[in-house]
């Protein structure tokens, strides 16, 4: 239950504000509040956190604890980098009235976000996929549902700064944990 809880708020931590969420914004608030952007969004969001959840998984089975904290500090250090480096997406002047287009654009955008490298870290090393892939399923569903209902608001929002102190200390715990794991700290 503590995987499922921490995974939620985590999850919500990291992705507000991403580029997946912000594309959503950007099209409902173009394109009236659709109700297939809203569920083409959901159901992206839960297709790769359940990817993410079940990649973890076969690793975890591979690796050993100190291993599997190594691991999971190498996919912090990825979340905080993708939060430090990658800027907000630019907006297409003329967007497209597909959700399917939509579809692939969100999944090439939450593949290798820090969303679901949080999932990844914290899978590999709780040992708990379906808890671990419920709370960020969970917290995926709600990022959908705001960036869908508060477009107007998070298409004019600017949170580059926020987002890059959170990666920072992504980066920093990334750290520590892989110190940890290697028996320096």
């Amino acid at each position: 239950m503590a995987a499922l809880l921490f995974t939620f708020l985590a999850v919500l931590a990291v992705g507000f504000g991403a580029r997946d969420q912000l594309t959503l914004a950007a099209m409902t608030h173009r394109q009236g509040a659709r109700p297939g952007l809203l569920l083409i969004a959901a159901a992206s969001g839960l297709a790769t956190v359940a990817l993410a959840a079940w990649a973890s998984q076969i690793v975890a089975a591979a690796l050993a604890a100190p291993a599997r904290l190594l691991f999971a500090a190498i996919a912090l250090g990825f979340a905080g980098l993708e939060m430090l480096v990658l800027r907000r997406a630019s907006q297409p002047l003329e967007p497209t009235h597909s959700l399917g287009a939509l579809a692939l654009v969100l999944l090439a955008q939450q593949l290798t976000d820090a969303a679901r490298f949080v999932v990844l870290a914290i899978t590999v090393a709780t040992l708990a996929p379906l808890t671990v892939g419920l709370g960020g399923g969970a917290a995926a569903l709600v990022l959908a549902v705001v960036g869908w209902l508060a477009a107007d608001s998070l298409a004019d929002l600017n949170l580059v700064r926020p987002r890059r102190l959170l990666g920072g200390a992504l980066v920093l715990v990334a750290i520590w944990l892989a110190l940890r794991a290697l028996g320096l700290a």
